[in-house]
């Protein structure tokens, strides 16, 4: 699999620096990567669902099912998601936002006079 280079200057212009940056597009490769493995589990539990209607009582082989073996090769071909990714942070696509962490309001405790001896 080649290395696909990104011009650095381009990709920090999507954010503030380029940290921010990479920090987008890699939780947006992750949120991408989750969907492709949610949507390949449904196919091949659907796929292993009419195998099994059909043969109850065989074992059914991994390899020897060319059903199988033809989705994995269709995921395969896709593109990664951290290109998918990285296209989308460029093309600002992405919406971002900072987390807002409200601070609990704590009251001053006044500090007793030391006891002298």
């Amino acid at each position: 699999m080649p290395v696909k280079p990104v011009e650095i200057e381009e990709f920090s212009s999507a954010a503030t620096d380029v940290y921010e940056a990479i920090v987008i597009a890699s939780k947006r490769a992750r949120q991408i990567h989750q969907d492709i493995k949610i949507e390949l589990s449904q196919r091949i539990e659907t796929l292993n669902q009419l195998t099994n209607t059909t043969e109850s009582e065989e074992e059914v082989d991994v390899a020897a099912n060319p059903d199988q073996l033809r989705i994995s090769l269709e995921f395969e071909k896709r593109a990664k998601p951290t290109d998918l990714a990285t296209q989308e942070t460029i093309a600002r696509k992405i919406k971002y936002r900072y987390k807002v962490v409200e601070k609990p309001e704590v009251e001053p405790v006044a500090e007793e006079p030391e006891p002298e001896a």
